[in-house]
């Protein structure tokens, strides 16, 4: 994605403890990225539906994510990792979210050893457990076994059309969506919308939402922070580079960003993507 992807999500997270880390240290960290490469590889998704978007992203986080995660140095059985619908401006789609408890220097340096791989223009650092974080969330929960990826897409634009600044992501967890009111460097949230107004506008969508009878379960605070690349100034990941800044990871990064492209080239011709 171009800008900070906010289809970022935020989960009650797994004890999956790295060795390296200190337990002063630890803090339970979803990392939140997408598969698709959203730089450097020309794609033509514009027929691609849901199906098909699942079906690459499912492959890449059995062949590519493991050798990423290994190439920056953790161990990828202690990072669990599951594909989820998530939506970024009006368009739901497959999403990756990789549990683990680690020290924010590791959260980083595995976020942008994803964003390098997988060609991310960001990837979402969250950590839903921290009260002291500056970002407001909100979940939106459907009855039981029915939030579906297309369940998920009618309720993002229903939410959108309640209030435009409702429209920039989200992620699912079974029956629940996930909506984070991320800011910017600035401190500026991106919807535009105050924290109240952002949960307020939110609670309303739900309330009024024709196709199922939805609740908000939850809201509060949490700690979310973007790792990322400008790809029109740092075309190789140079961004992700700086951040990483280890010339030896850098190259067994590079040789799961080479296996990434050639199932973007072998599976994209086959999708229709190429």
């Amino acid at each position: 994605m171009r800008f900070p992807c906010l289809a970022a999500a935020i989960a009650v997270v797994v004890s999956v403890g790295l060795a390296s880390a200190s337990a002063a240290q630890e803090r339970a960290q979803l990392l939140s990225y997408e598969a698709i490469p959203s730089a450097q590889l020309a794609l033509d998704l514009g027929n691609a539906d849901y199906a098909q978007r699942a079906e690459f992203t499912a492959a890449a986080l059995e062949e590519i994510a493991p050798k990423a995660i290994a190439a920056a140095g953790f161990d990828p059985a202690l990072v669990e990792t599951e594909m989820t619908p998530g939506g970024y401006l009006l368009e739901t789609n497959a999403s990756l979210q990789a549990r683990a408890v680690m020290t924010d220097a590791e959260a980083t340096r595995l976020a942008a050893a994803l964003g390098y791989v997988f060609r991310q223009w960001s990837v979402l650092v969250s950590e839903l457990d921290d009260d002291t974080g500056d970002t407001a969330y909100v979940t939106v929960t459907f009855p039981e076994s029915t939030l579906t990826p297309e369940a998920a897409q009618a309720f993002f634009a229903h939410a959108a059309a309640v209030d435009d600044g409702l429209g920039g992501g989200y992620t699912a967890f079974g029956d629940a969506m996930i909506f984070l009111n991320v800011r910017d460097g600035d401190g500026a949230p991106y919807s535009g919308l105050e924290d109240p107004t952002f949960a307020a506008r939110l609670g309303f969508a739900a309330g009024t939402f024709p196709d199922a009878a939805l609740s908000v379960a939850a809201a509060g605070v949490a700690e979310a922070r973007f790792v990322g690349n400008d790809w029109t100034a740092s075309p190789n990941g140079e961004d992700y580079a700086a951040t990483l800044d280890d010339p030896r990871l850098l190259q067994a990064l590079d040789a799961a960003r080479a296996e990434h492209t050639q199932l973007v080239e072998t599976m994209g011709a086959a999708l229709g993507w190429r």
